[in-house]
């Protein structure tokens, strides 16, 4: 059904309806409240391997931090792409990957909290405040329908989502050849405008993630999809972070 279509590649309609009829029947269905109570808990694995990563680099040991950093990142990808093919795994995994993202959120935000302590000292906080700010503000949006998940809007944010992860693999592919991409990294007003634009992505990508929960749920998806749910919205908040923090790290690099 069209209903399933979502930007986050992590939600889609295939595994919905793949897992609806299969166990369903033998484990109960999911519902709206387990989602939620499951992303609480992958927030809580986030903020654990966030402070450990964030103590040992005012531990001064940098270099595990960075190693921490990496394998949070390629970890997280791995265990992110197997729940996407193998979402009945999600309840082992997801809190895995809650933790990794944890390690890698961190390390990120305790290198950038130091690089801009004396220009932008409130930097993560800021960060931290807006992303869950947009989050709640998206939420209330969605839940008392002043932002439907129509068939349009679905398709648009779907489009615009895959613009953007298309736009980030030629930028990554121009950087391994030696290609110099300044308005990604820069703090000119184009990059701003960029940056802003991926946010506001972000953020309405939310929306099509409340939907997707609500809709599972009605139709009465096996429960581990509550854990997959979950972990669909984390890798949505998490993208939401990155790009809040990307965004300010720009405007205070500004002269």
């Amino acid at each position: 059904m069209a209903i399933f279509k979502s930007g986050n590649p992590t939600l889609t309609q295939k595994m919905f309806d793949k897992s609806m009829h299969i166990e369903a029947s033998l484990q109960g269905t999911m519902s709206v409240r387990g989602a939620i109570n499951k992303f609480g808990f992958l927030m809580l694995m986030v903020i654990a391997g966030a402070a450990y990563n964030w103590h040992l680099f005012e531990q001064g040991q940098s270099s595990m931090v960075t190693t921490l950093l990496m394998v949070g990142v390629f970890g997280g990808l791995i265990t992110g792409i197997a729940i996407s093919f193998k979402p009945n795994w999600a309840g082992y995994l997801a809190p895995l990957y809650g933790l990794l993202e944890g390690l890698f959120i961190g390390g990120i935000s305790a290198i950038l909290n130091a690089a801009f302590a004396e220009k932008y000292p409130g930097l993560i906080m800021q960060a931290v405040g807006l992303t869950f700010g947009v989050a709640i503000a998206m939420f209330l949006l969605y839940n008392f329908r002043v932002i439907n998940a129509t068939e349009r809007f679905k398709s648009v944010i779907f489009t615009a989502t895959l613009g953007i992860g298309i736009f980030y693999l030629l930028t990554m592919v121009l950087r391994m050849f030696g290609v110099n991409v300044g308005f990604m990294t820069d703090s000119s007003l184009l990059s701003i405008g960029i940056s802003l634009f991926i946010v506001a992505i972000a953020a309405l990508n939310l929306i099509l993630d409340f939907d997707m929960i609500e809709q599972g749920a009605e139709r009465g998806a096996p429960k581990f999809m509550e854990w997959y749910g979950a972990f669909g919205l984390m890798v949505t908040l998490v993208w939401l972070y990155l790009e809040i923090l990307r965004l300010l790290s720009k405007l205070g690099s500004r002269d």
